[in-house]
């Protein structure tokens, strides 16, 4: 089912806003130093999560000082809806991950379902060691705590987010701060 522009607009005017701008890059300003003091010395590959992670990985790769590669893979649960499915991976990450201190980069960590799933993916690739983070990661008691992230920005309440990066049924990705749904 499409999804109508007046819809999302919508959306857009009656959201609340979660974290504004400013809260969101002293967020990002946080995690880029707490990777760089980790990780500066490593040779470490940044592996953006798309499309979520495009956003929060760019905005950290702009803050970090020292050399490392780059590379990207996209797997969701997602596909434009508003509730989680099956994994599906589209794109495995191209650069050779064996030996390699990985940091995967995504937007939320919500059930940690993805997120869990690409750390696995790498050290079943054979990476030295494996760091993740999250832009966000929403507080609710679905996640299995075992499951975490290593570099965190912000917590958001268990609602439907959007913003830096993470969308609203393909949309509002662009939004500069963290919003949420109106509750009905």
């Amino acid at each position: 089912m499409a999804v109508s522009l007046d819809e999302i607009r919508q959306v857009a005017q009656t959201a609340e806003c979660l974290y504004s701008q400013q809260q969101v890059e002293a967020a990002l300003d946080r995690m880029a130093e707490a990777i760089t003091n980790d990780l500066s010395q490593s040779d470490p590959l940044l592996l953006s999560v798309m499309l979520g992670g495009l956003l929060p990985a760019a905005k950290l790769i702009e803050r970090l000082d020292f050399p490392f590669q780059y590379d990207y893979l996209h797997a969701t649960r997602y596909r434009n809806q508003t509730r989680g499915g099956e994994l599906f991976w589209l794109t495995r990450p191209t650069m050779d991950l064996r030996g390699r201190s990985v940091i995967v980069v995504d937007d939320i960590l919500d059930e940690g379902i993805t997120l869990n799933a690409i750390v696995e993916y790498c050290r079943r690739e054979g990476v030295e060691q494996v760091r993740s983070a999250a832009l966000v990661r929403k507080l609710h008691d679905r996640r299995d705590p075992s499951i975490t992230v290593d570099y965190l920005g912000l917590d958001v309440p268990d609602r439907y987010v959007f913003g830096y990066g993470m969308d609203y049924k393909g949309y509002l990705r662009n939004v500069t701060g963290i919003y949420a749904l109106r509750e009905e």
